[in-house]
């Protein structure tokens, strides 16, 4: 397959009618798919209500197919079309957060998406993303749109189109090139279902914010306890991972240095990911500096492009800085665990 690429500027003026922006909503109203850019991370997006675009969407990224993917739509009346009842405190949160990194989980009505998207259950994620390339494509097609990452599945996600390109090419119709995204982590995920929501994956809305307009706010145990069922089917799956062995370390710079020095004199190449405040202080034979630990949104930013980084420099291990799981840093947390499968060295 020859994966077209469309280049458009975000910043201009009538992007429904860019000519881009037409050619890739064609191409998923014809039950394609296509990569687009989103406030958060590239998206592989298809038509949430047919089973062949949806199945596209699995093949193209090898993603297993018990794990529901997210519905982004461009109106908030797009809802009705396929969601039971809309809470009043998921009310409150589509009038704060959306457009925006926030998806949140409804009652789903039956017969209306492809069962694929939602891998069976009675439930769907729904998010209105805030990227204008997004919303014009959405609009223009006039679908649902699924849209997992734009990735290989168990890989890190995609922040610029040529992320996309380098794992997908000659896997789906085309790529919506808008540039780098800005949030750099996934939307946060809530469950608007339970009487008290239920946060199930940390992402660029944080509990703190969530909290702040519609109360309390639980976390799903297994994003504190790796041992306990998670309430997401996709939870359970390694996700971010480069292609290099990642492992967390808890400690002091001295203790990761010598962690180092260790694998170093195994023969190993080793890389650090730290921050810009830390960079000059270890010795390995690649530091990279993710972000500024003193400003976490920096560090979520730049953290798929960092892992990513990895890929191309000749590593057999990475060792990683851990961060304070405070606003943001809970997201930031949560994708090293996954990308690490939970292996942590502690001092």
């Amino acid at each position: 397959m020859n994966t077209k690429v469309w280049k458009v500027d975000k910043y201009v003026d009538n992007l429904e009618s860019n000519p881009h922006v037409v050619d890739a909503a064609h191409f998923l109203r014809e039950n394609e798919v296509v990569a687009l850019p989103t406030e958060t991370v590239y998206g592989l997006g298809g038509n949430a209500e047919s089973d062949e675009a949806v199945a596209k969407i699995f093949a193209a990224k090898g993603r297993p197919v018990d794990n529901p993917l997210i519905i982004h739509i461009a109106e908030k009346q797009q809802l009705n079309t396929f969601v039971t009842e809309i809470s009043a405190k998921a009310e409150v949160l589509m009038d704060k957060f959306w457009p925006g990194p926030l998806t949140i989980i409804f009652k789903k009505k039956a017969g209306v998406l492809s069962e694929k998207a939602t891998a069976g259950l009675e439930t769907v994620a729904v998010r209105m993303p805030d990227h204008p390339v997004a919303l014009a494509l959405l609009k223009k097609c006039g679908l649902p749109i699924a849209a997992p990452s734009a990735n290989s599945s168990g890989k890190p996600s995609p922040t610029k189109a040529e992320h996309v390109i380098d794992d997908l090419a000659g896997k789906i119709a085309g790529v919506l090139d808008g540039g780098s995204t800005g949030v750099g982590v996934e939307s946060t995920v809530i469950d608007c279902t339970e009487t008290i929501p239920v946060i199930l994956r940390p992402g660029g809305v944080t509990k703190e914010a969530l909290e702040a307009v519609i109360g309390e706010v639980t976390v799903d145990a297994a994003l504190t306890d790796p041992g306990a069922k998670p309430k997401a089917p996709g939870m359970k799956y390694r996700h971010y991972a480069p292609n290099a062995p990642l492992i967390m370390v808890s400690g002091t710079r001295e203790f990761l240095q010598h962690l180092v020095e260790e694998k170093r004199q195994e023969g190993l190449r080793v890389g650090v990911l730290t921050t810009e405040e830390l960079e000059s202080a270890y010795q390995a034979d690649y530091v990279l500096a993710c972000g500024r630990r003193a400003d976490l949104e920096t560090v979520a930013a730049a953290l798929y492009e960092t892992l990513r980084r990895f890929n191309e420099l000749d590593v057999d291990i990475i060792f990683s800085e851990m961060f304070p799981q405070t606003g943001v840093g809970d997201a930031i947390m949560n994708r090293l665990q996954k990308a690490a499968g939970n292996k942590i060295i502690t001092e």
